[in-house]
C-alpha cells in the first residue's frame, strides 16, 4: 500500500488506497481505491459490496434455493423415522435428513446368498417392548422366537456346565447367596429410581458418586458373584464396570424391566428376531414417507437465528422448517454447527456421555450340531482370554442357515479391533470348539461381522452410556428441547432406552412434543401408555421363597455369630447350673 500523497511512477498498478485531496503520477491505477474514477459508467457497476451486504446477498440467494417444510427429523434411525411418520400422518409436511446412504441407524440387515439376511446391529424384540411390536405388525413384520429348546452353556474356569433358566446356578453355598443378593439388591435399589426422573432418586447423588465398579466390590463377597456381575455389565451396555455410573446403570436394567427380563432370551429382552430382519422396519417406514426420506445428507448447520430454523447439509442443500427433531446420538451433535450455540448444559451434556463398544460376529455353519449336542446355542464365557462373553443361535426360523451369534464387547472389543476379520473369525471358531467340546465348531462355511466403533455416523453401539456424576448433574437435560430442536434417539427413552423399543418411544414421544407446540394436541397426549401386545405377552418374573428371603454373605457371617454367641451363653450357663454355681429356685 502506497503512502499517503506518495508519487509512483508511470503505470504502476499497485494496489493502494488514495487519501482525500492525495496526489497520483498520471497511469498509476488505483485497484484499492474506496470509489470509482468519475466518468467511469462501465466500471460503476463492479463497485465492491460491504462484507455485510455480501453476506445478506448470499443468504438471500440460499433462502431463495431453500426447501421449506414443517418439520426437518435429522436422522433416519428407528426413532427419526417413527417421529417422521407420526407427524406425516398427523398431516404435515415433513423432510427427513439421514447422513448414511441408508436407513436403519443403529440396526443394519445385511442381505446375501451365504446368509439370506442377518441382523448386523439391534435386531431382539420380547415382551414388554410393546411400541415397537404394534410397529412392527402394522408394517406387516413378523416375529420368531430364538431358540432355546435345548440346554445354556456356563463356561467358567475352562469347563462348560449346562443349566436351563436366565441365571447359570451357583454350586458353591456362599457363591449362591452372594449371587442371589447382587440380583435382588440391584432389583430393590431399582424400584427407588422413577424410570422419567433418575436423578429425583433419593439416594441419587450418592449412587451417581459410585462406579459399578465401587458398587460390585460392596456388594459381593466372592470372586464367582464378581465375575459374573462383570460380565452382567459388559453384555447389558457394552461398556466397563469402573466406566458406568451405578446410579445410571440401575436406572438402565429398572426401565427395561429388571435384572432377569434384561438378561433373559424367554420372556426377555432377547426372546424374539423379526423374519426378514429388523432392518425392514425402517425400510417399511421410509417407503411410507416416499420421498420425504433424503439420503447421504449429513447436517452440518442448524440455525434458529431468525423465526423459523434453517438446516444445512454437508453438500450445501438448505432446508428451511418451523421446527426440527434430532433423532440421533447425543455424541454426535458436535458433527453439527449451531447458531445461537447450544446452552452450556446441552453443550456439555453432549461432551460426556459416550457411546459403548461391541463388534457383532456370526459364525455359519453346515447344520446346527451344537442342537444335536443337546445344546440351544446360548453360550455365557466367563473368560478373560475368551473373545466372547456371550453368544445365542441365531439360525432362521426354519432351520436353514445355521449360525451362532456373538458379542465381543468392551475392553474386548478395543482389545481386537486392531485384528483381521480372518483373525477374529480364527478366535472364535477355536472358542466355540472349546466351550461345546466339538470339532465342527472349526470349519464354519461363512462369517459375518460388523464392527459399531468404526461407524462415524454411530461412534458405537448398543448405546450411550453415562459415567459417574453426569446423571444427576446433566440428566434432566436429555430431552429438554432447545429453542425448536426437540430430541429423540433411544437415549431419550424412558422405557428400554437403549433399544429399538426405546427408539420408537422417544420418536413418537418428540413428535408429539411438537404436535403440542403446534396446538395440534393437548399436554396430555405428549406421554401416551402403550396397551400390552396380545401377539407377545409378558408372563410375570417371579422370585421363590428363599431368593426373596436367603441372606447375604455378610448376612450369613453376622448370623452365624450371634448363633455362636447364643450357643456359647447357652453352654456356659448350664455348665454353671451343673456345678451349682447358679442359685436354684
Amino acid at each position: 500500500m502506497c503512502p499517503a500523497g506518495a508519487h509512483r511512477p508511470a503505470g504502476c498498478t499497485h494496489r493502494w488506497i488514495c487519501p482525500a485531496g492525495a496526489h497520483r503520477p498520471a497511469g498509476c491505477k488505483p485497484g484499492g481505491c474506496a470509489r470509482s474514477r468519475s466518468g467511469g459508467g462501465a466500471s460503476a457497476g463492479r463497485d465492491r459490496q460491504s462484507p455485510a451486504g455480501a453476506a445478506a446477498g448470499a443468504a438471500s440467494a440460499r433462502s431463495a434455493m431453500a426447501e421449506r417444510c414443517d418439520v426437518v427429523v435429522v436422522g433416519g434411525g428407528i426413532s427419526g423415522l417413527s417421529a417422521a411418520k407420526l407427524l406425516t400422518e398427523s398431516g404435515l409436511n415433513v423432510v427427513l435428513l439421514e447422513a448414511n446412504d441408508r436407513v436403519g441407524g443403529r440396526t443394519f440387515t445385511v442381505r446375501n446368498k451365504q446368509v439370506k439376511y442377518v441382523d448386523l446391529g439391534g435386531a431382539y424384540v420380547g415382551p414388554t417392548q410393546n411400541r415397537l411390536l404394534r410397529l412392527s405388525k402394522e408394517l406387516g413384520i413378523e416375529t420368531y422366537k430364538v431358540n432355546e429348546v435345548e440346554h445354556l452353556i456356563h463356561h467358567v474356569k475352562g469347563k462348560s456346565y449346562t443349566f436351563k433358566g436366565p441365571f447359570p446356578p451357583m454350586w458353591n453355598p456362599l457363591a449362591y447367596l452372594d449371587y442371589n443378593n447382587l440380583w435382588r439388591t440391584m432389583d430393590e435399589m431399582g424400584k427407588e429410581i422413577p424410570n422419567e426422573a433418575p436423578w429425583k432418586a433419593p439416594r441419587a447423588e450418592e449412587w451417581d458418586k459410585m462406579t459399578m465398579q465401587d458398587f460390585i466390590d460392596k456388594i459381593c463377597w466372592t470372586k464367582a458373584a464378581k465375575s459374573f456381575a462383570t460380565l452382567f455389565v459388559n453384555v447389558d451396555v457394552t461398556s466397563e464396570p469402573h466406566e458406568v455410573s451405578a446410579l445410571w446403570f440401575l436406572w438402565y436394567v429398572k426401565q427395561c424391566g429388571g435384572t432377569a427380563r434384561i438378561f433373559s432370551t424367554t420372556n426377555g429382552g432377547q426372546e424374539r428376531k423379526f423374519v426378514g430382519g429388523s432392518g425392514q422396519i425402517s425400510e417399511r417406514m421410509m417407503e411410507r414417507l416416499g420421498g420425504r426420506v433424503r439420503l447421504r445428507k449429513p447436517v452440518v448447520r442448524i440455525d434458529q437465528s431468525g423465526d423459523g430454523v434453517v438446516v444445512e447439509t454437508l453438500d450445501h442443500e438448505i432446508y428451511e422448517c418451523k421446527y426440527v427433531i434430532s433423532a440421533i446420538p447425543p455424541a454426535l451433535c458436535l458433527k453439527i454447527h449451531f447458531n445461537p450455540p447450544l446452552p452450556p448444559m446441552r453443550n456439555q451434556l453432549i461432551n460426556r456421555i459416550p457411546m459403548g463398544s461391541v463388534i457383532k460376529c456370526i459364525v455359519y455353519y453346515k447344520e446346527t450340531f451344537w442342537r444335536k449336542k443337546g445344546y440351544c446355542g446360548t453360550m455365557i464365557i466367563e473368560d478373560e482370554e475368551a473373545a466372547i462373553g456371550l453368544t445365542l443361535d441365531d439360525t432362521k426360523p426354519d432351520g436353514s442357515f445355521p449360525a451362532i451369534i456373538g458379542f465381543i464387547l468392551a475392553r474386548k472389543c478395543r482389545r481386537l479391533t486392531g485384528l483381521t476379520k480372518e483373525e477374529r473369525k480364527t478366535r472364535l471358531c477355536e472358542l466355540y470348539a472349546k466351550v461345546l467340546g466339538s470339532e465342527e465348531a472349526l470349519h464354519p462355511v461363512h462369517y459375518e461381522e460388523k464392527n459399531w466403533c468404526e461407524e462415524q455416523y454411530s461412534g458405537g453401539c448398543y448405546t450411550a452410556y453415562f459415567p459417574p456424576g453426569i446423571m444427576t448433574q446433566y440428566g434432566r437435560i436429555i430431552r429438554q428441547p432447545v429453542g425448536r430442536i426437540y430430541f429423540a434417539g433411544t437415549e431419550t427413552a424412558t422405557e428400554w432406552s437403549g433399544y429399538m423399543e426405546g427408539a420408537v418411544q422417544a420418536g413418537e414421544r418428540a413428535a408429539r412434543e411438537i404436535l403440542f407446540a403446534m396446538r395440534k394436541i393437548p399436554d396430555s397426549e405428549i406421554w401416551k401408555p402403550e396397551p400390552e401386545s396380545v401377539d407377545v405377552p409378558a408372563l410375570p418374573i417371579t422370585t421363590t421363597f428363599w431368593e426373596r428371603n436367603l441372606p447375604s454373605v455378610p448376612g450369613l457371617l453376622k448370623l452365624i455369630g450371634f448363633s455362636t454367641f447364643f450357643t456359647s451363653v447357652a453352654a456356659a450357663g448350664l455348665f454353671a447350673y451343673k456345678k451349682g454355681l447358679l442359685v436354684r429356685n
